[in-house]
C-alpha cells in the first residue's frame, strides 16, 4: 500500500511550525507501524475551510493518477472543515482512497453525521446523473420522432470512440432547431453524441450563424 501524508495548520505563525513537524513525525511512525510506503509528504499552512489549497490539489493528483491509494492525516479536521471536509471526503471516496489517522491509530472512523451527509451527497449525485442521461435520451428521441437521423448528418461519425471533436456542429444545431427542439434539448442531445457544448454556447453560436 502506498500513501500520501498530509499535514496542515491553520495559520502561518512561526509557532505553528512545531505542530507541522509533530504531525509529520507521528504520521511517518503510523506508516511504519502499518508497513505503508510513503510516496509524498505534503505540509501546508492554510485554513481548513479553503478548498483551493495547493496541497489538496497535489494529494488529489496522486490518487487520480494511481500513485497512491491511501491518505494519512492526524485527524479529519486536518483535511478540512465544514463543507470543504465533506467535499474532500466525497471525492476521496470516489477515488477509493483509504484514510488512516493517528487519532484512531488506524483507519478513519467517520462520525455518524458525516456518514449520513456523504450518503445524501452520493444519492443526489446519482440522481443528477440519471436526470442528465434522461434529458439526453428524451432529446434524441424527440429529434428522431421529428425525422432527425444522426447517422446521416454527423460529419464525425467515422471517428474512433473518445477522439476529440473540436468543430462545433452548427449544421446539426440548425437541423435540430428546425425540429422544434429547445436550445437546452439541443445541448444535451449533442452531448449525448459526444460534443461537449452548453446551452449558452448552442444559443450563442446559433445567433451568430443567423447574424453572419
Amino acid at each position: 500500500m502506498k500513501a500520501v501524508i498530509y499535514c496542515r495548520v491553520s495559520t502561518k505563525k512561526s509557532t505553528q511550525e512545531s505542530s507541522l513537524s509533530r504531525q509529520k513525525q507521528e504520521l511517518v511512525a503510523l506508516a511504519e507501524r502499518y508497513h505503508i510506503e510513503v510516496v509524498d509528504i505534503i505540509e501546508e499552512q492554510a485554513s481548513g475551510y479553503d478548498i483551493e489549497r495547493d496541497g489538496v490539489f497535489s494529494l488529489l493528483d496522486h490518487f487520480a493518477h494511481k500513485k497512491a491509494d491511501c491518505l494519512l492525516i492526524q485527524d479529519e479536521t486536518r483535511l478540512g472543515r465544514g463543507n470543504t471536509k465533506i467535499a474532500l471526503f466525497h471525492q476521496l471516496g470516489k477515488l477509493n482512497v483509504t484514510i488512516y489517522t493517528t487519532i484512531h491509530d488506524g483507519q478513519l472512523e467517520m462520525s455518524e453525521s458525516d456518514s449520513m451527509v456523504l450518503q445524501i451527497v452520493g444519492i443526489v449525485e446519482e440522481y443528477q446523473r440519471r436526470i442528465h442521461n434522461m434529458k439526453i435520451k428524451r432529446g434524441m428521441n424527440k429529434a428522431i420522432e421529428n425525422g432527425y437521423d444522426p447517422t446521416k448528418n454527423l460529419k464525425n461519425i467515422e471517428q474512433s470512440p473518445g477522439r476529440s471533436r473540436v468543430e462545433f456542429p452548427i449544421e446539426e444545431v440548425i437541423r435540430l432547431r428546425q425540429k422544434n427542439l429547445t436550445f437546452e434539448e439541443i445541448a444535451v442531445t449533442l452531448n449525448g453524441l459526444g460534443f461537449s457544448v452548453s446551452k449558452a454556447t448552442v444559443h450563442r453560436r446559433y445567433r451568430e450563424y443567423h447574424n453572419t
